[in-house]
């Protein structure tokens, strides 16, 4: 049996070890409710207030608070159903997106937009924000902006810091979320820096666990009650996440950051040259000059869209996923609609549905080495051969 090349980082990653460590250690020694008002719950609350502000730390936020919940997703829910419902005058205001967002932003815009909300998306042609497309949209009636930093199937990488002053400067209400699953230990920002009220971030995503996810929320939000909860009862997490916390998952979340923090430099250089060797071996590589990248102008290193032309994308990553190598057709959590449909990122950033329709998502670790970028073209190489066989057979 092959060994196997997880090629897939952006969908999920493995725990690092340290991380799990820390869960099993956390699980067992301080596994009070931090609710509860004893000696074990006392304990688990200290870990729970050292874990939130180590990631607070880790993020670079110098005011607010964390808010943590069981996933990106449903931070990315609490920060827009949240926002929008938090006061009657936000009812029937415009929000705005990017086009091309995770299911988890633009499903959630769509759902307020039903209820009588203006939705409008940001075109992203080319990979990169069309501010003058902007500028027309930002209207005193908008009251959210909810932009990804990082687009998780392009890799493009969003200038939010100048959206933010265009959006101050013509919106005095409205505030900034950005989605920074796929940024957050992928590339250096603050909160601060990209002018965002509120951020989101992901345990899975950096080599925590699974069910941790959290929400920074601005010391501006707070104060003003800028934000409403989605899960009530408890009144956990400062009222605006009700439910008794992960605290091992939230802990090993903590770890995670802390080592990616202190690693980061490093981490970037290493998939930034992963990337460079993977473009040089599809343009040297007479086998693979059919295959094109998306190269938008400003990027994450760790996400390639790759398209195989006259080859539908499932094909090809069935293919190489039986040649031991773990890639995706987009994003994960899409993968699992019943119907599935073309992606919207990819048409937003211009592709043709048939192009769309045959691209894969390569997304790299910093474990991953040279050598799996060998092992990537030869099994894409081989599938063209062997698929495009298959299809004039037919």
């Amino acid at each position: 049996m092959k060994p196997t090349i997880y090629l897939d980082n952006g969908a999920t990653t493995r725990v690092c070890e340290e991380a799990l460590e820390v869960y099993l250690d956390v699980s067992r020694a301080h596994f009070g409710n931090p609710s509860s008002l004893h000696a074990v719950g006392f304990d688990a609350e200290g870990v729970l207030k050292n874990a939130r502000a180590e990631v607070m730390k880790a993020l670079g936020a110098k005011d607010g608070t964390l808010v943590f919940t069981a996933s990106g997703s449903e931070a990315n829910n609490l920060a827009i159903f949240g926002r929008a419902h938090a006061k009657e005058r936000y009812r029937g205001k415009k929000i705005l997106t990017t086009a091309g967002e995770h299911s988890s932003v633009s499903a959630v815009a769509a759902a307020l937009k039903n209820e009588g909300y203006k939705y409008e998306t940001i075109p992203t042609a080319g990979g990169a924000l069309d501010f003058d497309a902007l500028e027309k949209m930002l209207t005193p009636d908008v009251v959210l902006i909810s932009a990804m930093i990082v687009n998780n199937e392009t890799g493009a990488l969003y200038d939010l810091a100048r959206l933010s002053r265009m959006m101050k400067e013509k919106c005095p209400d409205a505030v900034l979320h950005a989605d920074a699953t796929q940024a957050f230990m992928k590339i250096p920002f603050t909160p601060a820096a990209l002018g965002a009220d509120m951020v989101t971030i992901s345990s899975h995503k950096i080599e925590g666990p699974k069910g941790v996810g959290a929400l920074y929320v601005s010391a501006q939000i707070i104060k003003t009650r800028g934000l409403s909860p989605l899960i009530l009862g408890g009144g956990q997490e400062a009222g605006y996440r009700s439910g008794t916390e992960n605290v091992p998952g939230i802990a090993a979340f903590a770890k995670a950051a802390i080592i990616a923090k202190n690693d980061l430099q490093n981490r970037i250089k290493k998939i930034s040259d992963l990337r460079s060797y993977l473009l040089e071996k599809l343009e040297s590589d007479d086998r693979l000059s059919d295959i094109s990248a998306l190269c938008p102008p400003e990027f994450s290193p760790h996400i390639v869209s790759l398209t195989v032309p006259n080859i539908k994308s499932e094909t090809m990553l069935h293919f190489l996923s039986s040649e031991g190598i773990c890639v995706s057709s987009g994003s994960a959590c899409s993968s699992n609609a019943q119907v599935r449909h073309t992606s919207e990122a990819l048409l937003a950033y211009g592709q043709t549905e048939q192009d769309a329709d045959s691209s894969i998502r390569i997304s790299f670790s910093h474990r991953n080495t040279r050598e799996d970028v060998d092992a990537l073209c030869e099994a894409l190489a081989l599938g063209l051969s062997k698929l495009a066989r298959i299809r004039r057979a037919k």
